[in-house]
C-alpha cells in the first residue's frame, strides 16, 4: 500500500502532501524526517530505502518483510517521494513516480515548481486519478490526461454558466434559450436593437 505522496524542493519545503493513513505525529515532523533522509543520500545511490525511522510517525510494522520503505526520485529541484510498505514493488513504484510527472508535464507543459504551488488543486486532482486511499488506479498517462482535460473542461462550462458576467459561455441559457450577454443586453439597450 501507498501511505504518503511527497513532492518538496530541495530546501525540504513542500510542495504537496498526501497521506493516505493516519499519522501519530505532526505533519511537518514526518516531512522533515523523510526530507532528512533523502537530501542526505548521495547521488549515486539508489532511489528507495527501508525507514525504520518512519515507525514512530506511521506506526510499528511487526513483520521485517512489511517494513516502511523510501521510494523518491530527484527532478531538477524537486523530490517525489513516496512511503510505501512491503507490499508495493519498488520498481512499480518508480514508475509510478515517472507516470506522475510526465502527467504534471502534460498538464502544465513542463511543469515547474511554480505550477505545483498556484495550480495545487490540478496537482491533487491528477494525484487522485492516479491512486486513491493509497492504491494506484490508473497507470496510462493518455487516459489520465484525458481525464483531467475533461475535468477542466467541465469546471470551465460549469463558471460560465453560474456566473451571469461570464462573456464566455454557451449562449443558452438554463433552459436551452437564447441567453444575452450582459455586455449584449446593455448594447441592445443603448442602441434600441431588440426593444419591444
Amino acid at each position: 500500500m501507498i501511505h504518503a505522496v511527497l513532492i518538496f524542493n530541495t530546501s525540504g519545503v513542500s510542495r504537496l502532501t498526501k497521506f493516505y493513513t493516519p499519522l501519530h505525529q505532526s505533519i511537518q515532523s514526518v516531512v522533515q524526517k523523510i526530507f532528512s533522509l533523502v537530501s542526505t543520500r548521495p547521488a549515486g545511490l539508489c532511489n528507495f530505502l527501508d525507514a525504520p525511522e518512519l515507525e514512530e510517525f506511521l506506526g510499528f510494522k511487526g513483520d521485517a518483510d512489511e517494513r516502511w520503505r523510501v521510494v523518491y526520485r530527484s527532478y531538477a529541484t524537486l523530490y517525489f517521494i513516496f512511503v510505501v510498505d512491503g507490499a508495493e514493488s519498488e520498481l512499480g513504484i518508480l514508475d509510478l513516480i515517472q507516470v506522475l510527472v510526465e502527467s504534471l508535464d502534460r498538464a502544465f507543459e513542463n511543469v515547474c515548481e511554480l505550477d505545483l504551488v498556484f495550480h495545487f488543486d490540478e496537482v491533487h486532482h491528477i494525484l487522485a486519478e492516479i491512486i486513491q486511499g493509497g492504491l494506484v488506479l490508473e497507470t496510462n498517462v493518455e487516459e489520465i490526461d484525458v481525464s483531467v482535460q475533461e475535468a477542466a473542461r467541465a469546471r470551465k462550462d460549469s463558471f460560465a454558466s453560474s456566473n451571469p458576467l461570464s462573456l464566455g459561455g454557451s449562449g443558452l441559457g438554463p433552459r436551452g434559450g437564447n441567453m444575452k450577454t450582459p455586455l449584449g443586453w446593455l448594447t441592445g439597450k443603448l442602441t434600441g436593437v431588440g426593444a419591444r
